[in-house]
């Protein structure tokens, strides 16, 4: 498991160090291997300690983040959010039955618009990312969504191997968009 520590708005301190690794290198029991763990620790104005990780393995990418008056209290609150998903993760992939059908690959692009009232002005592309849309069924497909806590999931349903979207309403609901059959 490869822990990269960063500090921002306080010194390096090799303890803190030590004991976000020592918590973090307990998650590896959850998750295949090869894990990536990228821990950053800060201080606001002093009495505001946060601990963000953002963790990312095979086929999975998980966010959380804890902020308290105690750096090590910060530390011990992220560590316990990750493990409770590590776990709704594992038991959610434990129940489904994974599919053998391939992946799509989907491109993602972000356009600039000048402004509004400029009407001939065309929009040029400012970021372009490429991704597998991999095939899974709605449930897993909102699951990993909250994962990664992202608005919306492209992928492709496991049934009808149909490229859908799932995304979060503004009433916390989930929304579903799919091709007609």
């Amino acid at each position: 498991m490869q822990i990269a520590v960063t500090f921002r708005h306080m010194e390096a301190s090799s303890p803190i160090k030590e004991y976000a690794e020592e918590k973090f290198s307990k998650l590896k029991k959850y998750i295949d291997e090869p894990i990536d763990a990228q821990v950053v620790i800060s201080v606001e104005k002093k009495i505001r300690h946060n601990a963000e990780v953002t963790i990312v393995a095979k086929g999975i990418t998980i966010k959380a983040s804890e902020e308290s008056a105690d750096m090590y209290a910060s530390i011990d609150g992220v560590a316990d959010k990750l493990e409770r998903q590590l776990k709704r993760y594992k038991e959610k992939i434990k129940r489904h039955t994974p599919s053998t059908k391939k992946g799509r690959q989907i491109a993602k692009t972000v356009f600039e618009a000048e402004s509004l009232e400029e009407a001939d002005v065309q929009p040029s592309i400012v970021r372009s990312h490429s991704f597998s849309a991999k095939p899974m069924s709605v449930e897993e497909a909102a699951m990993q969504m909250d994962l990664m806590h992202k608005e919306f999931m492209v992928f492709t349903d496991d049934v009808t191997e149909e490229v859908n979207v799932v995304y979060r309403r503004k009433d916390g609901n989930y929304g579903l968009i799919a091709p007609e059959q």
